[in-house]
């Protein structure tokens, strides 16, 4: 395990990315309750500092302010395998013990902060603070124990199986007017993500790196990237927003170079949105955001999850080894804006997104089961006076599940599950 500097400690702490699943793959579908609260349609809506994080054209604006508040975010999530295995035996396949399996850890923390600041009525400069949700799950059985090889002490795992793996972002944002309608922005980003791995150890004879599959404590690994925006307010209604986010390429994860392919690469994938947002009535405003995640050009997700375990082969750690089998995902967002007062807004939204990975694909996706599609949020802001207010914002995810097989596990069955809430609380002070 890396000795890593003080500095670094303090980063990662600040930052406090969770380790949750979150709602699109493990991306977040929205940054600060604002956003949240439309299920993230805010390409086209400039609702604060923290839109940035969607488009950075939006920040000229914002005008001068600052933005920090708390999400809890709760998933639920499991799988359950199905009694219908072959016996296990010489020239028979492994199993996933029958039965319901609860992930544990069912809180996490989201914390956020955007500021902004005018530099003249045509341009602004911001720094944002965020998170993605990542991966996590923490299982108290050995889930894998069956594919344990008896004559291999090292491949006998000891207490359960999890992975932990945490994304936090900070970017620093220039926004300029092109003239009256027209606004562009640019982000640089600095990302850091941390990745742990306990209980995988029956896998340990496949790697091409043994030693660097599992257990090996918390890594770390840093990357810089760049989110690029527009905004068009095109007429009295309507505006247009698009963004892009380049591939962010991260550091190796050197301690679990023998679990991720590309030997511990776990680059952050390159995306995209594009949306409208149109005044129906001076006080309602209707917001629609189409995004695309490139989860394929990942290996460590994108690369196939149905690679079948032969004794002698090296399915860890290469170029083309074992993934999770995620493919690209495209997020349909809508949301409203209600300005029922001049000091009370209400907003509601709804989302949906592509599945992430197909049902051939489950096995190794019990460590991530990202099924869930359709998102409903709510929320409301509250004016105080005239620089400061509280923002809420509340995401409802019901359950989803996913059945799938995996030749790994011969005729067994089984099914994913997820559901999702978080509440959000922001405040928001204008100077």
């Amino acid at each position: 395990m890396k000795k890593y500097s003080r500095i670094g400690v303090f980063v990662a702490a600040s930052l406090a990315a969770t380790g949750a699943l979150a709602t699109n793959g493990y991306w977040s579908h929205g940054y600060g309750p604002k956003s949240k609260s439309i299920a993230g349609a805010c390409v086209a809506m400039p609702l604060g500092a923290m839109c940035a994080s969607t488009n950075p054209a939006s920040l000229v604006h914002s005008g001068n302010r600052m933005e920090y508040g708390l999400a809890l975010f709760s998933p639920d999530r499991g799988f359950h395998a199905n009694d219908d295995y072959m016996p296990p035996g010489p020239m028979g396949p492994a199993n996933i013990p029958p039965g319901d399996y609860d992930s544990n850890t069912d809180f996490f923390p989201i914390p956020h902060f955007g500021y902004n600041r005018m530099l003249d009525e045509n341009s602004s400069i911001g720094i944002s603070l965020g998170a993605n949700g990542g991966l996590n799950t923490d299982y108290d059985e050995a889930v894998f124990r069956n594919f344990a090889n008896p004559m291999m002490p090292e491949t006998l795992p000891e207490g359960g199986a999890s992975i932990d793996l945490m994304q936090a972002f900070a970017g620093v944002t220039y926004s300029r007017k092109l003239d009256e309608q027209h606004a562009i922005g640019i982000t640089p980003i600095l990302a850091i993500q941390t990745l742990e791995a306990k209980g995988l150890n029956p896998f340990i004879p496949f790697s091409a790196h043994p030693e660097a599959v599992t257990n090996n404590g918390r890594d770390i690994a840093w990357g810089l990237g760049v989110r690029v925006g527009w905004m068009g307010m095109v007429t009295d209604r309507l505006t247009l927003g698009a963004s892009y986010q380049s591939r962010i390429h991260m550091g190796e994860f050197e301690d679990y170079k023998g679990l991720l392919a590309e030997g511990g690469d776990f680059d952050i994938p390159s995306n995209f949105d594009l949306g409208f947002s149109y005044k129906i009535t001076p006080d309602v405003t209707f917001a629609f955001d189409y995004q695309h995640i490139n989860f394929s050009e990942v290996a460590a997700v994108g690369n196939a999850a149905d690679l079948v375990f032969m004794p002698g082969q090296t399915l860890l750690g290469t170029d083309d080894g074992l993934g999770f089998g995620w493919q690209d995902i495209d997020v349909f967002k809508f949301g409203v804006e209600w300005r029922y007062r001049k000091d009370l807004s209400f907003r509601a939204g709804f989302s949906e997104s592509s599945d992430a990975f197909p049902a051939s694909q489950a096995l190794m996706n019990v460590l991530a089961p990202a099924v869930v599609q359709r998102h409903y949020t709510f929320g409301f802001s509250k004016a105080f006076d005239d620089h400061n207010e509280l923002s809420v914002a509340l995401l409802y995810v019901p359950e989803e599940r996913l059945h799938g097989s995996n030749p790994n596990t011969g005729p067994q069955t089984g099914y994913l599950r997820m559901s999702q809430w978080e509440l959000g609380v922001g405040w928001s002070k204008t100077f």
